[in-house]
């Protein structure tokens, strides 16, 4: 079956730096068009970036010049480098898998989700 498998996350002071990986198994990895999404307490799942297989990222505007996403089709993971963390950041941090070459940034068009990582970022 399919497995989405988030790791990296943890508790860091604002302005510092964390990397989250999301290694897949069970599917065609090079095929699909990935994104993170991260939910707040009280809040509903959000947007945070996109990679699809042209090589193309979207960014929502709250990361871009933060953040930034990869992938390692050869280790069947994608990386979120994020910088400059703020407390606003603090989020369960959530990978997920779309196929196809279209990026989205609507949770509901991603197939497969890992599990999510918690990211906290202290003031």
């Amino acid at each position: 079956q399919v497995q989405l498998v988030e790791s990296g996350g943890g508790l860091v002071q604002a302005g510092g730096s964390l990397r989250l990986s999301c290694t897949a198994s069970g599917l065609t990895f090079s095929r699909y068009t990935m994104g993170w999404f991260r939910q707040a307490p009280g809040k509903q799942r959000a947007f945070v970036t996109t990679l699809n297989l042209s090589g193309i990222t979207n960014y929502a505007d709250s990361v871009k010049g933060r953040f930034t996403i990869s992938r390692d089709n050869a280790k069947n993971t994608v990386y979120l480098q994020m910088n400059s963390l703020k407390p606003d950041d603090t989020a369960v941090y959530y990978c997920a898998a779309k196929l196809g070459d279209s990026g989205s940034i609507y949770p509901e068009t991603y197939r497969y989700w890992g599990r999510g990582t918690q990211v906290t970022v202290s003031s």
